[in-house]
């Protein structure tokens, strides 16, 4: 019988580590995977997986891989002692493949090499995050401010501290160890995996009643408040994390996380873009000509700002640190104030002279336009 190069079919090197083995071993699987497979080829894929299967079998398993770099893979042929491949069915391992959706391959590798590794009590989950959103208007968001949100979600329940009883019994199924031993037909005969009693799901005990409170799940559905600080310098759309605030996780996991998104209402008066706010104020046709110190709106008060002799209509005056802070704690934006001059629309006799007058004095077209718009 000729001898099959198992490290040529996988595309390593003999002195190639189990780490490398697998890895050719996951790449090549999801290659040959026979549901992947044309129409005209599935038989050739259905047979080069199996090859790859067989290769990574012994390869993968430091004893065999011994025996095989002695022997050869006559050492695992029928009628040497060895396991056998001849006429071996694939057919369960395959399965496998299809139920764990051509992506984890860590499980089939485990499940090749027939993986003892002891698992005690059941998996755990982590639980489910929570989203709340709330609304603020901006100048909380200049300040920061506390919020309570309020949240109804599972916790592990206080009576009877996630076990979902008060009495128990060791588990006769796995006699208290929490696992069981399973056999299995591999290719190379018969393996053990161990894994979580199914009875106690790996708690090693039974429950004798049932917790009144939950029910015997364990969790339980609760209001509570908390509080959430908010910090300075927010803007829409912003999510802010409050670890373990989520839903409590399966079999005493890890609780999910609290994500409070936040919403900032518009302003009556400013606009925000990023951190500088934008505000436009009216301002009368002598203020502008002639010039003026007028007091304007921050966010947290009034600040006084200069107009210069002449100054154009729809002009913007940057007022420096007037702005929203940074939520990073990095200064803070500018406050943009553009200044619109307001033409009134009656006029006083005196007010109706002093316009003649400048008309007299033939001012330029620009300027009257500046004016007058």
């Amino acid at each position: 019988m000729t001898s099959k190069d198992y490290y040529k079919l996988l595309g390593v090197e003999k002195n190639a580590t189990k780490e490398e083995i697998k890895k050719a071993f996951k790449k090549l699987a999801l290659k040959y995977h026979p549901d992947r497979s044309p129409e005209d080829k599935k038989v050739e894929y259905e047979e080069k997986f199996k090859e790859i299967n067989e290769a990574v079998s012994v390869l993968g398993d430091d004893k065999k891989r011994q025996q095989y770099d002695q022997f050869g893979s006559a050492a695992f042929s029928g009628g040497t002692g060895g396991a056998g491949f001849e006429g071996f069915d694939f057919s369960d391992i395959m399965s496998q493949f299809r139920s764990e959706s051509f992506g984890n391959f860590d499980n089939i590798f485990d499940h090749i090499f027939g993986g003892s590794t002891r698992s005690r009590g059941a998996r755990q989950r982590r639980g489910s995050d929570l989203l709340f959103e709330t609304e603020i208007t901006l100048e909380e968001a200049y300040s920061g401010v506390e919020k309570t949100v309020p949240l109804n979600k599972l916790e592990v329940c206080d009576e009877c501290l996630g076990k979902g009883a008060n009495k128990f019994e060791s588990c006769h199924h796995c006699k208290g160890s929490g696992y069981m031993k399973r056999t299995q037909r591999t290719p190379f005969g018969l393996f053990q995996q161990t894994g979580p009693c199914p009875y106690c799901h790996g708690r090693g005990e039974l429950p004798q009643d049932s917790c009144h409170s939950c029910g015997g799940e364990g969790i339980s559905r609760k209001k509570k408040k908390i509080e959430v600080s908010i910090p300075a310098g927010v803007e829409s759309g912003m999510r802010l994390r409050v670890k373990g605030e989520g839903e409590v996780g399966e079999n005493n996991g890890p609780c999910g996380d609290l994500y409070v998104q936040i919403q900032v209402k518009e302003h009556e008066f400013f606009e925000r873009e990023g951190n500088d706010l934008h505000l436009t104020v009216p301002i009368s046709f002598s203020q502008a000509a002639l010039g003026d110190e007028i007091e304007v709106p921050t966010i947290n008060g009034k600040a006084k700002l200069k107009i210069p002799a002449g100054t154009q209509t729809e002009t913007i005056f940057r007022m420096q640190n007037k702005g929203m802070p940074s939520v990073h704690g990095s200064g803070s934006g500018d406050e943009m104030v553009k200044v619109r001059v307001e033409i009134p629309k009656k006029l006083t006799k005196k007010q109706t002279e002093l316009i003649k007058q400048l008309k007299e004095e033939k001012p330029s077209k620009s300027f009257l336009k500046n004016i007058f718009g």
